[in-house]
């Protein structure tokens, strides 16, 4: 509460700056200005170099804004990135680190997803650009590896967070922008992904700088080229990211006047401009031309075959997925949403249009529909704002109740990927370490990281578990085939003693199953790591390491 009234102080005192330093800028009046310039003023912006008055000089600001709320707010997300410990999907390694360490140090693993051409190089070039910097610096060190395009990552997340503040603070007032950043800076589900090396996550950081500069009623911030070339960005990264902005390029249209020259000036050329980087790109990587986004929609989309990884009933993101992002916030979304303006309602659109169109997507996840969190929060902030009684006891409350689950998933749950490849990183570094030194992940395929939290020639290798894209109903991958019988796996497998990993990592509820071909190849436990307190399925509590005793 204390910090929420500082930041108003601050927000209060970067405004009278402004009008201190500009007189009559920031409102499109004054005797400074003609009535041509004033017309421009107020005006929607159809490309850059229109794009609304000028924001305040630097001084006490920076990025536009207040440099203590700044400041502040890059200091919590580094935080948040030192308190989030934990794994949570695959794609955080496989589709951005992995691919990174594969471009710059030449060796790894690339997924199935990069031999179809459903992946554009776009994203991991940002880390593959971080860890060349630290190779020519002969600092490519794993911790930095693993730590670098993290705290990239939460820098980008934190200038998003000021950005969303200042959407409301020139679409509205100082107070209204207060209690939004407040409400996005509570979020447990932000606090758990927007440190993550994700191309949600980037999505969603792209979409609230892309917000800042859509044209809406009465934001002189508005650009039709800024925030098009933004959401083209998003594309490129993850195609799907187009899908909340569908109701709001139409919304931008439908109130064009001049809708040849938006076409002209602003769609056509963004759009050439973009994807032919991507193109451009892709080629370079793949050696040949491969349009990703067109690819990547077939697959997820128009063939649904995302199914492999699983599958949900339709309404999963109203009664779970929805619900669960937003945690303690539904309340005052749903309160929100009643209070805000008819010219935010659009957002609300965007909101319900993005939730049903990936209801009707067999494969469902949390983190699909993060990058309309940002859209909540504004409903939220206009809920706290609207409270006469009470108020001090709802922030006390969306503080304590996002604290636990922000912390918990952050720190505790599916900890132990990460925790186990601390082991596997000793060998590599271990002074006893042997040329001969193998590792074999006994556990359902991508669970861990792999040679981005290594960082060295290591021979290791996993369950595999490529789709079958012929049709064929009866397929099973080398997962299932282990899963389905793992003591007759190994034994065929492993038929000669010469074949053995020196090391084994699988979970906790395969030990008993397997301990006859643990003890017959003499393999011992030198480690115990903590995963989840809810363990189901092939998913164990613990992960255990296994040294196999050399003669």
């Amino acid at each position: 509460m204390a910090v929420t009234a500082r930041l108003g102080r601050y927000a209060s005192a970067s405004a009278a700056s402004w009008r201190h330093l500009r007189p009559g800028r920031a409102l499109g009046r004054g005797p400074g200005l003609s009535p041509s310039a004033r017309l421009r003023v107020q005006g929607h912006a159809l490309s850059c170099s229109r794009g609304g008055p000028e924001l305040p000089p630097a001084g006490d600001d920076l990025i536009g804004e207040n440099i203590y709320l700044v400041l502040f707010t890059i200091t919590l997300r580094v935080f948040n990135c030192a308190l989030v410990q934990t794994s949570f999907v695959p794609d955080e390694y496989w589709q951005s680190l992995e691919v990174a360490h594969h471009m710059v140090f030449n060796y790894g693993h690339l997924t199935w997803e990069w031999e179809k051409g459903l992946r554009g190089y776009s994203y991991p070039l940002l880390f593959a650009g971080m860890y060349k910097i630290l190779q020519l610096l002969a600092k490519d060190e794993v911790q930095l590896l693993i730590w670098v395009p993290r705290l990239v990552q939460a820098l980008l997340s934190a200038l998003a967070d000021v950005k969303l503040y200042s959407f409301m603070k020139y679409t509205e007032n100082a107070e209204t922008a207060k209690w939004v950043y407040f409400c996005q800076l509570c979020s447990w589900f932000t606090w758990y992904c927007c440190t993550r090396t994700l191309t949600n996550t980037m999505e969603t950081v792209l979409t609230i700088f892309a917000l800042f500069y859509y044209p809406l009623e009465g934001l002189k911030t508005g650009s039709s080229c800024k925030y098009l070339t933004l959401v083209a960005l998003a594309f490129i990264i993850r195609p799907t990211a187009v899908i909340p902005w569908i109701p709001l390029v139409f919304w931008h249209f439908w109130q064009e006047q001049k809708k040849g020259d938006l076409v002209l000036y602003n769609f056509v050329p963004v759009g050439v401009v973009t994807l032919g980087t991507s193109l451009l790109i892709d080629r370079v990587f793949y050696g040949e031309w491969v349009f990703v986004q067109l690819n990547f929609l077939k697959f997820n989309v128009i063939q649904n075959l995302g199914t492999i990884y699983g599958s949900h009933p339709w309404h999963w993101y109203f009664t779970q997925g929805f619900p669960v992002i937003l945690g303690a916030h539904l309340p005052f979304f749903i309160h929100g949403c009643l209070q805000a303006p008819s010219k935010h309602q659009i957002f609300l659109v965007a909101t319900v249009w993005t939730v049903l169109v990936y209801s009707t997507l067999s494969h469902k996840e949390f983190r699909f529909i993060y990058p309309v969190l940002p859209f909540c929060m504004v409903f939220c902030g206009y809920s706290l704002k609207q409270m006469k009684t009470w108020k001090k006891s709802a922030m006390a409350f969306l503080v304590l109740s996002n604290l636990l689950p922000a912390l918990y998933t952050g720190l505790i749950h599916q900890r132990g990927p990460l925790d186990v490849m601390i082991h596997v990183q000793q060998l590599c570094y271990n002074s006893s370490n042997q040329p001969w030194d193998s590792v074999f992940v006994m556990m359902p395929c991508h669970s861990t990281p792999f040679y981005s939290h290594v960082h060295c020639p290591l021979k290791m290798r996993f369950l595999q578990c490529p789709p079958d894209l012929t049709g064929h109903e009866k397929y099973l991958d080398e997962a299932d085939v282990f899963y389905s019988n793992p003591l007759r796996w190994l034994k065929e497998e492993f038929y000669n003693d010469t074949l053995l990993p020196n090391h084994l990592i699988f979970f906790s509820v395969l030990e008993q199953e397997i301990s006859s071909f643990l003890i017959l190849n003499e393999y011992e436990k030198t480690a115990a790591v903590f995963h989840t307190h809810v363990p189901e399925g092939r998913i164990g509590s613990h992960i255990h390491v296994y040294k196999r005793k050399m003669k």
